[in-house]
């Protein structure tokens, strides 16, 4: 049986229509497709290369010149004060001194895995002739230059308190990390003692997602600050 002509031409006048929407169609489609496949990629690339764009944080710098007579004293031979900072360290309602202290050249001498090179930290005190004294040191309660990993110097700053004191730090790379040491002085021990070792750590594509942890004295007993040691395994 044999087709009606006239069908056959409008088949044949509608063929070439057909096939460019057809053509179209798959066209727009591969191009969709082209571009879920370069956004995947760049998904990718954002993922794999996120370590490689973490910016060096740059090393602490407290502004330091200038340093009276009375504090640069207590400066030895190649060194230099990397923070100072004035509060009631022994809770007698006069200002005292922390001085933290660090080698000219720790940028090159510096090795975070055999050799990490102390920041000493002093306790100066103000006597009763107003003159600063030498009470307590201790070279192991501020991390090296290179103890922050890929973030760099991981020191941020020492706050004082009404007989407490905290020494700062941050670091780490896609994995972050704080590290907060505080000690409390102890009128009848006329001492100084570690109170808390906090620490917190987040990855930096979900920094609400924190895990922290903090020690008290019920966990490392009584610790005198110049005997505490932040290099210590545990």
């Amino acid at each position: 049986m044999f087709a009606n002509p006239s069908v056959m031409c409008n088949l044949m006048r509608e063929l070439p229509t057909n096939i460019f929407i057809c053509l179209l169609l798959t066209l727009c489609s591969c191009n969709q497709n082209s571009k879920q496949e370069k956004s995947a990629v760049k998904n990718i690339d954002t993922i794999t290369t996120g370590i490689e764009n973490i910016q060096k944080r740059e090393p602490f710098k407290q502004v330091v010149d200038n340093l009276p007579n009375e504090l640069l004293e207590f400066v030895p031979k190649n060194y230099s004060v990397l923070d100072t900072v004035s509060g009631d360290l022994n809770l007698d309602e006069i200002n005292d001194y922390i001085l933290v202290l660090k080698k000219n050249d720790e940028d090159t001498l510096s090795d975070v895995i055999d050799n990490p090179e102390r920041r000493p930290l002093l306790i100066l005190l103000r006597n009763k002739d107003n003159k600063l004294q030498l009470a307590r040191k201790n070279n192991n309660t501020v991390y090296c230059i290179d103890c922050g990993g890929m973030m760099g110097d991981p020191f941020m700053g020492v706050t004082i308190k009404n007989g407490y004191f905290s020494v700062e730090h941050y670091g780490g790379s896609a994995w972050r990390w704080t590290r907060i040491i505080t000690y409390k002085y102890s009128k009848q021990d006329n001492e100084w003692f570690l109170h808390k070792d906090g620490s917190e750590s987040f990855h930096a594509t979900e920094p609400e997602k924190v895990e922290s942890k903090i020690k008290t004295t019920k966990d490392f007993g009584r610790v005198k600050f110049e005997t505490f040691d932040i290099y210590r395994e545990e």
